[in-house]
Parts: structure tokens; sequence; C-alpha cells
């Protein structure tokens, strides 16, 4: 089921570093005090580094979670 969705629709992968990833973190820390698990930031890292520009007009959600996060990583600024 999921492959075929995958299949039928526009998807793409794309591929950010950790380092990306660490920085998406902070700053949605920074920004809007919100703590993320890395998993869930990656998306955020993808759009902050132009692994993915949205097409004109493109539409972007990116929904995080911070349920498997330690907040004591982020950096306080």
């Amino acid at each position: 089921m999921a492959l075929t969705a995958a299949a039928e629709g526009d998807v793409r992968s794309v591929l950010v570093t950790d380092k990306q990833i660490s920085a998406a973190r902070q700053t949605l820390w920074d920004c809007r005090r919100l703590a993320v698990e890395h998993g869930a930031a990656t998306a955020f890292a993808a759009l902050l580094s132009g692994a993915y520009v949205p097409a004109p007009g493109e539409r972007v959600a990116v929904i995080v979670c911070g349920a498997n996060t330690d907040p004591a990583d982020l950096v306080a600024r």
C-alpha cells in the first residue's frame, strides 16, 4: 500500500547531513522554542539547506514531534 501510494504520487527523496539536521533542530529551538527530535527536523533541514526547493506557489507543511528527544542537547541562545 505505501509503496503504491509513493509510486503514484510526486514523491522525491532528498539527502541532508547530520549537521544540517542538528542545525534545523537548533533553529526550531532558537526561533520557536520547539524541542524536536532529529527525525522530525529532517524535512525542515531539507528546506533550510536548499536540498528541497518548493516550486513557485507550492504549499509545504513540515510536521514535527518532540516525543523522542532530549532538549538538554539544545544550546540556549
